[in-house]
């Protein structure tokens, strides 16, 4: 990063006791906003997130809303890191930016816990279900985000909003099931219509675990959140029973009791416990997970276009995107396999 010596003077008028000299060491791993490891002359930790360089999408790598949920949260029983300041002056280094503490923990890449025991695995799925269960009770008016997003018709706007962002570069990379599931997809809402804060990348790598105790510390990696169906939020967070690992960072078809995972069935019904919800639909908790699959697999897809142009933020972009297809081809499939009346 250049401009370092800007940033400092930025943190010094902007964070009580922050100290110069600074030292910044950049986060492997991730797609989205650029973030790094910032280390005072002191020896205290911040996490730094910017915007990438280049040309952007117009809603994508929105910072500042990252910066505002997790301030709006802290005083919730959601796990957020504490939010140190927001910069939108691109001058100081180069795009906007925002600063919040350092947390100390422990993250899994890996959703089947190697190397952890039955029993200590058991309970890691049990402190993220209850971290996930907290955001989705948020008052979210209360929080201050009542114009966070839009309430009321969720799925029909998020399915136009990634078949937008996919249709834009899909002359380069078409995707046969993505079509069909564009046109599949908006005529089988829900009819359950529900707005709660949705967090919209709830991955078991995107929470830091304390040390020691299988409790989350942060939820991380706000880019996406909004207000919304918290069941779609859900859905993509259940993904990884339904993926495997070579597509995108699953787990089906291992053994859960074996390992001490829930398995899917017994993670959802332990979520409706928290929330105090009845049961699912079980055609509408099927819709959920299709259309979670369609926009990952949107997602990815945008991310093969960055890697294209060069403006992605990882050196595996092209092999990250390039597991759109897989995804889309997986979701179509569950569509044809669950219903059955399912255009072809």
């Amino acid at each position: 990063m250049q401009n370092v010596q800007a940033l400092a003077d930025w943190m010094r008028q902007h964070i009580d006791g922050c100290r110069a000299p600074l030292t910044l060491e950049r986060f492997k791993g991730g797609q989205s906003n650029p973030t790094y490891l910032v280390t005072d002359a002191a020896g205290a930790r911040y996490v730094l997130r910017k915007k990438p360089d280049g040309e952007l999408l117009p809603s994508a790598h929105a910072v500042d809303r990252e910066f505002r949920v997790i301030d709006a949260l802290r005083n919730t029983p959601v796990p957020v890191a504490r939010a140190r300041g927001y910069c939108e002056d691109a001058s100081v280094i180069g795009t906007p930016f925002y600063v919040m503490d350092f947390v100390e923990g422990r993250i899994f890449w890996d959703p089947a816990l190697p190397g952890l025991a039955k029993v200590e695995r058991s309970a890691i799925y049990d402190g993220m279900n209850q971290a996930v269960a907290s955001l989705h009770k948020v008052d979210y008016q209360a929080a201050g985000l009542g114009d966070y997003g839009r309430s009321g018709n969720f799925f029909d706007r998020q399915i136009a909003r990634w078949t937008r962002q996919y249709q834009a570069n899909a002359a380069a990379d078409p995707i046969p099931a993505m079509d069909r599931l564009i046109e599949w997809l908006p005529a089988h809402v829900p009819p359950d219509d529900q707005t709660t804060i949705f967090h919209g990348d709830l991955r078991i790598d995107n929470m830091i675990f304390h040390p020691t105790e299988p409790r989350v510390l942060a939820l991380l990696d706000w880019e996406l959140s909004t207000l919304g169906h918290p069941l779609a939020d859900f859905a993509y967070h259940a993904l990884p029973w339904r993926l495997t690992s070579a597509q995108f960072r699953g787990m089906a078809g291992i053994d859960y009791a074996a390992l001490g995972i829930p398995d899917e069935a017994a993670y959802l019904k332990a979520y409706c416990q928290r929330v105090g919800r009845a049961t699912i639909d079980p055609a509408h908790w099927e819709f959920y997970l299709a259309y979670s699959m369609f926009r990952l697999a949107a997602i990815l897809h945008g991310i093969s276009q960055r890697a294209r142009d060069g403006t992605a933020s990882s050196a595996e972009a092209a092999e990250t995107g390039a597991r759109a297809r897989p995804i889309a081809e997986a979701a179509w499939r569950q569509v044809e396999a669950h219903f059955p009346l399912a255009q072809r």
